[in-house]
């Protein structure tokens, strides 16, 4: 059992802060990795997930990408986009109440993953209901590559 696990069974639903991450990762395509979630309501999103106790949020990133997509990332390879927090209040299908603080980092080139769960989506073709926070990063992280480009 993982540390929020722990957490949820000593306070139950209570409203708390939790610390996750996602990665912005890009394909030689220039294609954006998604995952389709089964919580909440089949959205899709980034990779990522929460932080486990002892963890760094860069470790966090490549073990959630690895355990969910099997693609394994150099931690060097990723660099820190942004913190997000602020977004309000959510409550998740179980009754779960939390405040999210997201730490986003990026990777380009990364090879293709094969994985049932996950897609190369081109930019243009992003699906709608990807949560705030992530949407945020994706913005950022365009804004960042025109910046450079």
């Amino acid at each position: 059992m993982g540390y929020i696990e722990d957490l949820r069974r000593i306070i139950g639903h209570r409203r708390v802060i939790l610390n996750g991450c996602c990665a912005v990762l890009v394909n030689e395509q220039g294609a954006l990795l998604m995952q389709q979630r089964n919580e909440p309501a089949r959205r899709w999103g980034l990779p990522g997930g929460l932080m486990e106790l002892g963890e760094s949020t860069r470790e966090t990133v490549v073990r959630e990408v690895a355990e969910e997509s099997g693609l394994r990332l150099d931690p060097a390879q990723l660099t820190l986009l942004n913190v997000y927090s602020g977004e309000g209040t959510s409550v998740a299908e179980n009754g779960d109440q939390f405040d999210i603080v997201n730490t986003a980092y990026y990777a380009e080139h990364v090879n293709d993953g094969e994985s049932l769960q996950y897609r190369w989506v081109p930019f243009s073709q992003l699906p709608e209901n990807v949560p705030q926070t992530h949407r945020h990063a994706i913005t950022d992280y365009l804004a960042l590559r025109h910046a450079n480009s």
